[in-house]
């Protein structure tokens, strides 16, 4: 994930991943909208009530995220996506005790209103980490990275 890469040498964005990274973009950004205003309460359900800070504050500070990292993904230039990526995968991750505690809290919120509709949505925050990590090329410069490190830049294994 390296800023250091030679043009050539750039993971190249295919149809695919554009139209992937910014349709994750556009998700992440109207879901951050609909945080600070439509939906806002319903987010609040997916707070956990172990967290010592005020809800609302919780919600509008992650929704203020989601803004950001959504307009990242569209608009960042080619070498930091996979930054970009890896920093939405990690978001993903750090939300997902938010889903885990409305399940085991049964809170109701965006129709999720049985506890069968609530664990049966906790994969796809699975799925959204991997989209994230695709749709960058952060995966795939990770990898590349790696392998750099073991066999050295000539290819050689050290």
């Amino acid at each position: 994930m390296g800023t250091d890469r030679s043009r050539t040498d750039r993971p190249r964005d295919g149809l695919a991943r554009t139209i992937g990274r910014v349709a994750l973009g556009g998700f992440l950004a109207f879901a951050g909208t609909s945080h600070l205003t439509f939906a806002r309460e319903e987010f609040q359900a997916q707070v956990p009530s172990w967290v010592p800070v005020d809800t609302d504050l919780v919600v509008v500070g992650s929704g203020v995220v989601e803004i950001a990292l959504g307009a990242a993904l569209v608009a960042a230039p080619a070498r930091y996506r996979p930054w970009v990526g890896a920093a939405a995968a990690a978001f993903f991750v750090a939300v997902f005790p938010g889903n885990v505690a409305q399940y085991v809290e049964g809170n109701d919120g965006f129709g999720l209103d049985t506890d069968a509709k609530r664990l049966a949505r906790l994969p796809f925050q699975g799925a959204l980490v991997l989209w994230a990590l695709w749709s960058t090329g952060a995966w795939r410069a990770w990898r590349s990275q790696r392998v750099r490190a073991v066999t050295g830049s000539r290819g050689v294994r050290k």
